[in-house]
This record gives C-alpha cells, sequence and structure tokens, in this order.
C-alpha cells in the first residue's frame, strides 16, 4: 500500500476549511486504496496541547521521509513549499492531484 503525505495549506486562510479539505482528500485516498498521512490532523492535538509551528513542521518532515509519494494541496502555504522542497531533495514524486497520482502509478504498472 502506497504512503501517500498530503502537503497544503494549513494555517494561511480559513484553518477549519484547510482541514476539512485534507481530510476529504485523505479519505478519498483511503478509499482508493493507499496509506494517506494527513499532517492536518495535527490541528486536533495542536487543540489539546499547542506546540510552536516549528515543531509541527519537524514532525511532518519525520514523516514525510517515510512516505512514499506526496499530494501537494493548491494554495499558498510556506510549510507545504518546505514539504514539498524537502521531497524534491530526498527525490520522492509530488503530484498536485489525486487524477496526477492515479495515472503515475497506472503508467508505472
Amino acid at each position: 500500500m502506497m504512503r501517500v503525505f498530503i502537503s497544503g495549506p494549513y494555517t494561511l486562510g480559513d484553518v477549519a476549511i484547510n482541514v476539512s479539505k485534507a481530510m476529504n482528500i485523505a479519505n478519498d485516498l483511503i478509499n482508493l486504496g493507499y496509506a494517506p498521512f494527513c499532517p492536518h490532523l495535527t490541528h486536533f492535538l495542536h487543540i489539546n496541547k499547542p506546540q510552536k509551528y516549528e515543531k509541527w513542521l519537524e514532525l511532518d518532515i519525520k514523516f514525510l521521509e517515510v512516505c512514499d509519494v506526496v499530494l501537494r494541496i493548491p494554495g499558498k502555504s510556506n510549510g507545504a513549499d518546505l514539504e514539498v522542497e524537502y521531497a524534491n531533495k530526498i527525490g520522492l514524486p509530488v503530484f498536485y492531484s489525486i487524477d496526477e497520482l492515479l495515472k503515475f502509478f497506472k503508467e508505472k504498472g
């Protein structure tokens, strides 16, 4: 089962809408047979016991390192841009839509 890191806006814009979008994408990926990692869900950990923004980014990078691909949700995001930059550095494919991801794996066989 391919592990997909979901990277996208969180703090810029409406946090609730950003988390909801990421959760919807995670559910779509689950239904397609992928194992998504949705860092937006740390929103609920943050509500319970806030951490510094940098701590969340540090944890995201640790999970990114064990994923197979990145799915970048559209929208302005400094954190997601850093995640994509890191993914490129370590050689992880980055996709910008579920359709693009599906096409890649279909062609790959």
